[in-house]
């Protein structure tokens, strides 16, 4: 069913029970006649129900398949505790708390659909890995059943408790239907945060059902622990309403949330399950604070529960930070490793050409020497035509480690692009041209890969700048370095020239009178 048409069923059943709810509730039916319509709209919706789970389960297969068998069994038992509380309460007229088997089938009707969810999140993908995060997971639990616990025992259950003791096993099913509904929701709540797969419509429909028969439940368990043997029409609406929201979860489409509004509507589930575990224990903060204002004195008991379930918070706040300690450190790692990635050359691992200008322009605002190498290796184009490019690379590392050796560590070796290398030398301790050397030195051995030996050599470009002078730019200095380079190559190759030495100025005159002869 599409969620169009879904939504057209939904209005349609909606707009059904308000109507029936009205009738029963409005008295315009005498007590008899009443009843029977609420019971019987409710038998009509569960064996509906369970008709569309039974047929669903059969067009499926897998956990699909599974989960919805297990609901079919579950409307199943709720309508024939249906049947029996008919029979028992309209026809045989059996006092309250009934006795018959139709509180068993009541009973029945959340840990069948306790059992569907289970097989519904085991059979899905979970969200949250690791023990720490299933242990949050427990605590956030444990925080909403306490505080449940304590709401629910200072405002009723203590007194029901009491009529327990004195009323026999009647009045301990009477009180183990809601019970167990809760029990089933808070394992459904739970679910929900680590399982991706509950989070479906059809869960959705199960959890309002849930709430509204256990709302009732707890009401009539009331009623019957204050000795009424008549409960009014009204604490029955959460009863009518239950059965309508099952049958709506047996039709509606099914497929997680992400499936149907993608990822960026799972933002509000996340903040759900950040929300939640809290939501009860402010309530029940509230509910004894104002009770304690108006004269309502708490016994042991309720304090103890009261500062366990504060305990639990506590502890789960100190995890909390503890993880988010843990996320801000892999922020920053993350955050280095980006900005590493930003500046260095990803095949050698040395700076690229971006970090390489940035420390250059650097070191020309101070007032210190500077000196700059352009390295090209020669006989590179060779290795990588005779031994393919994972060679090429492999020889390209050899010559970066080799550079990093041969100067100091707070210099800068970059690789400019392809087989061409740089070297920043701020605050040179020796003469320009004996640096070059030393690098041309290092590299002149022959390098060893994995799956050879190569012997190739560098030629190697140097400029450099004695004094401050703010007319000098990062780029005309890599230009000279770079000149210098080409000087290298062109008188040999395999051998250093320093921009403005003799081998430079040579070179610039030959390359003019041949101009000057074309």
């Amino acid at each position: 069913m599409t969620l169009r048409r879904f939504g057209v069923v939904a209005t349609a059943v909606c707009a059904l029970v308000f109507a029936i709810v009205c009738l029963v509730v409005s008295g315009a039916l005498d007590r008899p006649a009443s009843v029977a319509v609420d019971k019987f709209t409710q038998l009509v919706f569960s064996v509906a129900a369970m008709v569309s789970y039974w047929r669903a389960a059969r067009r499926r297969r897998g956990v699909a398949r599974r989960w919805r068998l297990w609901m079919a069994a579950s409307m199943a038992s709720l309508a024939v505790g249906l049947c029996v509380w008919i029979w028992g309460q309209v026809v045989l007229g059996v006092a309250l708390p009934s006795t018959t088997l139709a509180p068993i089938g009541f009973m029945l009707v959340p840990v069948l659909g306790l059992c569907a969810v289970l097989v519904l999140a085991h059979g899905g993908s979970g969200t949250l890995p690791g023990h720490r995060s299933r242990f949050v997971v427990v605590l956030d639990g444990l925080i909403v059943v306490g505080s449940l616990f304590v709401l629910t025992w200072v405002s009723l259950l203590e007194s029901m408790v009491r009529a327990w003791a004195t009323s026999g096993p009647g009045f301990a099913t009477v009180v183990a239907h809601p019970a167990l509904y809760l029990v089933m929701l808070v394992v459904l709540l739970v679910s929900s945060w680590t399982h991706r797969s509950v989070r479906q419509l059809p869960v959705l429909f199960i959890a309002l059902a849930g709430l509204a028969q256990s709302g009732s439940g707890w009401v009539f368990a009331y009623l019957v622990s204050k000795g009424a043997t008549v409960i009014p029409t009204a604490a029955d609406i959460g009863f009518m309403v239950c059965p309508a929201l099952f049958f709506l979860g047996s039709i509606a489409p099914g497929g997680t949330a992400r499936e149907r509004t993608g990822a960026a509507r799972l933002r509000a589930g996340e903040l759900l399950h950040l929300l939640v575990p809290y939501l009860p224990m402010l309530v029940t903060g509230l509910f004894i604070v104002v009770g304690t204002a108006t004269g309502v004195r708490l016994n042991p008991f309720e304090i103890y529960v009261g500062l366990g379930v504060v305990l639990l918070v506590i502890a789960r706040q100190l995890l909390t930070l503890i993880d988010n300690v843990k996320l801000l450190d892999q922020l920053r790692e993350s955050r280095e490793r980006l900005r590493h990635q930003a500046y260095h050359d990803p095949l050698t691992g040395v700076a690229n050409r971006a970090l390489f200008r940035e420390r250059l322009d650097a070191a020309l605002a101070g007032t210190s020497p500077v000196v700059v190498l352009f390295i090209d290796v020669d006989g590179f184009k060779d290795v990588n035509d005779n031994f393919g490019h994972a060679e090429g690379d492999a020889v390209l590392r050899v010559v970066a480690a080799r550079l990093q050796a041969c100067v100091r560590s707070q210099d800068v070796v970059a690789r400019l692009g392809g087989d061409e290398f740089g070297v920043l030398v701020d605050g040179y301790p020796q003469a320009p041209e004996e640096i070059g050397q030393r690098v041309l030195d290092a590299l002149g051995a022959p390098h060893a890969t994995a799956s050879g030996t190569h012997v190739v050599r560098a030629s190697v470009g140097v400029s450099h700048r004695e004094a401050f002078d703010p007319s000098l730019t990062a780029d005309d200095l890599l230009g000279s370095a770079d000149a210098a380079m080409y000087t290298a190559k062109r008188l040999g190759k395999g051998m250093v020239v320093v921009h403005g030495s003799v081998e430079a100025d040579l070179e610039t005159d030959l390359g003019a009178e041949r101009a000057g002869d074309r």
